[in-house]
């Protein structure tokens, strides 16, 4: 797949791929900008323009591209443990010392870190757990989530319905 050209991977991205936030007369028409690699916070695209990285902090990139002590130390984990699951009474060292990290700069009586893939996964269970707490609280009425007009909360089901972005409602059916 090296050999081919911007062409093709737009006709490729456009058969294959579904794209979140995209309007897709949009996308068949223009195709779309294919991110051929970052360095510090640029991206560069397959048509050679430099471009600024200003969503990079919004999702998961908020120290730069091509940082070489974070690559150096997922190539270390990825060769000792790559992943395990933290279900049932599990855990691995990395986790247990990076939650004893943030435990350390978080204000007291914040100890206890969940990890989750995205800010809608948070949201999820954040929901998850505070109705669980009300649960054992013997109050399993309290069901209200107090979510910003016009925030966007993340774009599951539940996280969408969070705020007040009614394109995010007309997507997918109101949550319970």
């Amino acid at each position: 797949m090296q050999d081919m050209t911007t062409d093709d991977w737009r006709q490729l991205d456009a058969a294959h791929h579904m794209a979140p936030f995209t309007d897709y007369r949009e996308l068949r028409a223009a195709g779309s900008r294919i991110i051929t690699h970052a360095d510090g916070h640029y991206i560069y695209d397959s048509d050679g323009n430099r471009i600024l990285d200003a969503m990079a902090g919004l999702w998961c990139v908020n120290v730069g591209y091509g940082r070489k002590e974070l690559v150096d130390a997922a190539s270390s984990q990825m060769a000792a443990l790559p992943y395990y699951n933290n279900f049932f009474k599990t855990s691995n060292q990395p986790v247990i010392a990076l939650s004893k990290r943030l435990a350390d700069l978080t204000p007291d009586g914040l100890n206890n870190v969940f990890y989750a893939n995205s800010g809608s996964e948070a949201n999820d269970t954040i929901i998850r757990m505070v109705r669980h707490f009300w649960a054992l609280e013997g109050k399993p009425q309290k069901q209200t989530i107090i979510g910003r007009t016009y925030g966007y909360h993340g774009s599951t089901i539940m996280s969408a319905s969070m705020g007040g972005m009614t394109a995010m409602h007309e997507q997918a059916a109101t949550a319970p």
